[in-house]
């Protein structure tokens, strides 16, 4: 169930997404104002409300010898989307699957192997499921960012200042 966030839930989920492994309750109690144990509590209470579901590894494949990463756009009809998405997650090679409301080009899905032979079994796997493949391409990079709805007053005083440190030099 959706809940409104205060200023210090924000402070909390935009740092988490920043650094989550470096980041220490106290680190983020500094920066809102509040107590360490005042913000432990809030990501107990975060967690057990869904809004935090995990915290994640940011894994650079082709440092793990993993270096061919693409994204495949399928179409899958409507009414099977939700069982295409399960049935592709047990694909060995799919890291990331992502379903879209309406139309075609419904569900991207994000794959990495060694080699083209991977490649080819991964692509052979999403064919036998029987969606279409609209498009595959080589992943050169994926950015992700902090969503800047968490973007709390006081990041947003540090930016400001670190911004006009940046046109001090």
């Amino acid at each position: 169930m959706a809940r409104d966030l205060d200023n210090v839930d924000r402070g909390i989920l935009y740092m988490l997404q920043r650094d989550a492994r470096n980041t220490t309750s106290g680190d983020i109690a500094d920066k809102t104002g509040v107590s360490a144990s005042t913000i432990r509590n809030r990501i107990d209470q975060l967690e057990d409300d869904g809004i935090i579901k995990g915290y994640h590894p940011d894994i650079d494949y082709e440092s793990a010898n993993l270096p061919l990463h693409l994204m495949f756009v399928i179409t899958a009809p409507p009414k099977q989307r939700g069982e295409v998405v399960e049935q592709l997650l047990n694909v060995q090679g799919v890291v990331d699957v992502r379903e879209m409301i309406t139309g075609r080009r419904n569900i991207r899905v994000e794959v990495v192997g060694r080699d083209t032979k991977d490649v080819v079994r991964i692509t052979d796997a999403i064919h036998d499921l029987g969606v279409e493949v609209d498009s595959s391409e080589v992943m050169k990079q994926r950015k992700v960012q902090p969503f800047n709805h968490f973007y709390f007053s006081e990041a947003a005083e540090e930016m400001n200042e670190q911004d006009g440190d940046d046109e001090d030099e």
